[in-house]
């Protein structure tokens, strides 16, 4: 008996070697971009150009890491795919939004940072014309260029460059903070001075201000707006050049150092310029200078979207200021002699104004630190024109 010979058999069409080697196919959708086209229409279809998406997408916590998982090499390159494939709306054209006043003239602009300080002068030259007059001529003189000086600092921080991006920029406890700040600045040493001498004394008389630290603080606006303004231009142009985030971050931190560098050494002219015009002894500079850096770091911060940092760091110094004030009226209580003695140390080694210098610059350091990583984003250099924020996230 024969064995049957079977003849082997072809393999089936659909498994032949070739496709067996094939590579198995790619998992996930064949498209992920436009999943964030559907989550970010809105902000596609109106934004002004690719660099707008890219500074949102870096807002809502978008990184290169991420736009990995969507095929692009960096946050930059997906902005542009997202602009290049989504339509345009029609209501972009426009270079100014209607709800947005046009920006003023230069002269203009220059002008109104320079009111605070010109009302700031005029008020101390008629407050000191005004001592041989009356009595009460003096002190309304003074409350009424005060109340000025305030208000045209209120109208440089609601335009230009001083201008907080969102309106939480100037929230209630910032402006209080920083108006502690400026008053402790104004009257502070010379309370600090009564406290420590068993005072204050009564009845109160008309408060004696700094006018040197005054008319120094009054005359920073315009250089302060100066420099937020050379800051964000150049940050602007800074992330229109770079092509990541980790090189836009290398851009923008010398940028921040040199205009802080910058506003310093005007802040410090200004001081010894007006303590040369008072007859000031140059003591409260430090301090003075100090606290300029501080208001403008927490200015620039809001200015550039972050409120919640611009007032955590002047609050810090105001707390530390108070904290001192308080040490010293807590060792007035028996058996609690021993709780100012930092205080009277830092005092007995640089005077009174020791202390606002120390609070204002740990303060300014921190708030420092804060900025080079926080205005180190894409999210904070966005075009002239800002969105709404967006409810998606990727």
């Amino acid at each position: 008996m024969t064995a049957r010979r079977t003849e082997p058999t072809a393999p089936p069409h659909d498994q032949t070697p070739r496709d067996a080697a094939a590579p198995p196919q790619r998992r996930g959708p064949a498209d992920p971009v436009r999943i964030l086209m559907h989550r970010h229409r809105a902000l596609c279809e109106r934004a002004v150009d690719a660099l707008e998406i890219a500074a949102r997408l870096e807002a809502y916590g978008v990184t290169d890491r991420t736009a990995a998982r969507f095929r692009h090499r960096d946050v930059f390159s997906l902005a542009e795919e997202l602009y290049a494939r989504v339509p345009r709306a029609a209501s972009c054209g426009a270079p100014v939004p209607q709800d947005e006043p046009a920006p003023r003239p230069l002269t203009v602009r220059a002008a109104l940072h320079l009111l605070p300080g010109a009302l700031c002068a005029a008020t101390l030259a008629a407050t000191a014309a005004a001592r041989p007059v009356t009595p009460l001529v003096r002190p309304a003189t003074a409350t009424a260029g005060a109340v000025l000086v305030v208000l045209a600092v209120r109208l440089c921080l609601c335009t230009g460059p001083l201008r907080a991006r969102q309106p939480g920029g100037g929230a209630p406890a910032a402006v209080l903070c920083a108006a502690w700040l400026t008053g402790y600045a104004l009257f502070g040493d010379r309370l600090l001075a009564q406290l420590l001498g068993g005072g204050p004394d009564f009845p109160f008389g008309l408060p004696q201000p700094a006018t040197a630290t005054a008319l120094a603080l009054a005359c920073a606006v315009a250089p302060a707006a100066w420099c937020a303004r050379w800051f964000a231009v150049r940050g602007r142009r800074g992330l229109a050049a770079s092509r990541g985030l980790g090189e836009l971050a290398t851009r923008v931190r010398p940028l921040l150092l040199a205009a802080t560098l910058l506003f310093l050494g005007a802040q410090t002219a200004l001081l010894l310029g007006a303590g040369r015009l008072t007859g000031d002894d140059g003591t409260a500079v430090p301090a003075a200078a100090a606290l300029g850096v501080l208001l403008f770091l927490s200015r620039l911060l809001a200015v550039h979207g972050f409120p919640a940092a611009a007032a955590a760091g002047p609050a810090a110094a105001a707390v530390l200021e108070a904290l001192a004030l308080a040490l010293v009226l807590i060792a007035r209580l028996p058996g609690l002699t021993f709780v100012d003695r930092p205080v009277d140390l830092l005092i007995a080694f640089a005077g009174p104004s020791a202390v606002p210098a120390v609070a204002c610059t740990a303060a300014a350091l921190g708030l420092l630190g804060h900025a080079l990583r926080a205005l180190a984003g894409a999210c904070a250099h966005p075009p002239a024109r800002s969105l709404p924020a967006e409810a998606g996230r990727p």
